[in-house]
């Protein structure tokens, strides 16, 4: 039923005020220290899309968190470069140490090292079989 404009079964429920988007939908998620903490941890061995796996989230929702809380993101860049600086002064220590694979590794990736075959032009070859003595 109608009343001044108004439906009267409608009366007692309270409309959402504001903008579409503005509020509703599901509450955002908010990292706390000791998941900030857990996020530079694993930084070291897994990639983004695996640490919201194991977060049990999206990787979307993880780039969203990050989007809020920056601190999530310096936490991951943060534990990714304390693993490459540690794989670094473990590699730098094995080349010293006279292992050639680390050196031969480490001179290619940091100090532009390559390995190239030389070119080998058409060369006039002689050969000369010689029979030993005896031989037919």
């Amino acid at each position: 039923m109608w009343r001044l404009g108004r439906c009267t079964h409608c009366a007692g429920l309270q409309m959402k005020k504001g903008n579409q988007g503005d509020g509703g939908g599901r509450p955002s998620i908010v990292f706390d220290d000791t998941q900030i903490a857990q996020v530079e941890a694993l930084a070291a061995v897994l990639s983004k899309k695996q640490l919201a796996d194991h977060m049990g989230i999206s990787d979307t929702t993880l780039r969203e968190i990050e989007g809020r809380q920056p601190d999530v993101s310096d936490a991951y860049k943060r534990g990714k470069a304390k693993a490459i600086s540690r794989m670094g002064q473990s590699l730098i220590m094995q080349a010293e140490d006279g292992n050639t694979s680390a050196a031969i590794f480490y001179l290619k990736t940091q100090a532009g090292w390559r390995e190239t075959e030389q070119e080998q032009g058409n060369q006039n070859i002689t050969l000369q079989i010689v029979k030993p003595d005896g031989a037919d």
